[in-house]
């Protein structure tokens, strides 16, 4: 077994665990991220009572709205994410190696190619799992709501509130939400958001360039050139923090742009495209638009890619050893 091989299939089963411990943090974030009512701005719910609300309206599994479909799309973009990374990882070594032999570098990989290998990566990882991510989207801002289209004067506000949230909706499952995405834009149409996604690649890139210079600095000083799975937990958690920090606002466009668009609706709340999006968020929700729901965004995906990390080291170092593979391991025994 390759050792890109070894990397792709750990990734895959770390990017589950994480994904399975999260989910109903990422769910309330999407909902946040594609909330498209300026009004709201000034008294919206935190994350723990957001997800209490949804719980009471809708149920427990709304939390988990699209799991089966993300659980598919973290396998397959973990794995493909790690299997082309390490193969670019490796080329970069050996680049670098034979620039040593040549008398320029001390043989180690920078972070600019690192940066370089995670960009790739990240881009074959977009256009390959991007229609995943797409029904995803669609599945976990799906919510219950009214057939009825006319409100009813004689009700009060809090009694029709409380009618709408009663109101079962048609099935929505993974098939469902193919057809209807199909219907609207035909087979491109899975690739809506891909303009800003494929910019996203940023994030990873930064991520695990902050990653890969912290882990070296970390080995460099450890006698033994190993590191901890905490001291691993640790060094994911601080790359990821300042990968989002960054990136957050392309994070926002991509999900508005996945998220179903009443096209009859109110005009603000479609997006003909990227440029579109951007600039109605700005004119209607102003720079804050950018960045709702970054909190509950932070502390999903700081755990999830701690998690992540410190399971996805701690499989290879296993997979290796059963192998009889003679590996560096980067973890303590």
């Amino acid at each position: 077994m390759s050792d890109a091989l070894i990397n792709g299939l750990a990734g895959a089963g770390g990017g589950i665990i994480a994904q399975l411990i999260t989910y109903p943090l990422q769910t309330v974030n999407t909902r946040q991220q594609t909330d498209r009512d300026p009004k709201k701005n000034n008294k919206s719910l935190g994350t723990f009572q957001q997800m209490c609300q949804v719980v009471k309206h809708e149920g427990w599994e709304r939390l988990y709205g699209g799991l089966t479909p993300s659980l598919v799309g973290t396998a397959t973009s973990q794995g493909v994410y790690y299997y082309f990374y390490q193969i670019f990882r490796n080329r970069a070594e050996a680049a670098a190696l034979e620039k040593k032999m040549l008398g320029n570098g001390d043989g180690s990989v920078g972070m600019f190619s690192s940066l370089i290998v995670a960009a790739l990566s990240g881009c074959v990882n977009v256009l390959l799992t991007n229609p995943i991510w797409l029904v995803v989207t669609r599945m976990q801002t799906h919510k219950k709501e009214s057939k009825r289209t006319i409100p009813d004067p004689r009700l009060s506000d809090a009694t029709e509130q409380k009618l709408l949230s009663t109101v079962e909706p048609h099935a929505y499952g993974t098939s469902h939400v193919i057809q209807e995405v199909y219907d609207e834009s035909g087979v491109l149409g899975f690739w809506k958001g891909v303009l800003p996604t494929l910019v996203m690649v940023s994030n990873p890139s930064i991520q695990f360039m902050l990653y890969e210079t912290l882990l070296a600095k970390l080995k460099k000083r450890s006698a033994s050139n190993t590191v901890s799975a905490l001291q691993i937990f640790l060094l994911g958690a601080i790359a990821k923090l300042g990968a989002t920090v960054v990136t957050y606002p392309l994070l926002v466009v991509k999900a508005r742009l996945q998220a179903r668009q009443v096209k009859n609706g109110d005009k603000r709340h479609h997006y003909k495209g990227t440029r579109d999006a951007i600039l109605k968020m700005i004119r209607y929700e102003g720079f804050n638009g950018f960045y709702k729901g970054m909190g509950t965004k932070i502390v999903q995906s700081v755990l999830a890619a701690a998690v992540l990390f410190m399971v996805k080291e701690e499989l290879v170092t296993q997979t290796r050893f059963l192998l009889g593979k003679n590996v560096p391991n980067t973890l303590k025994p």
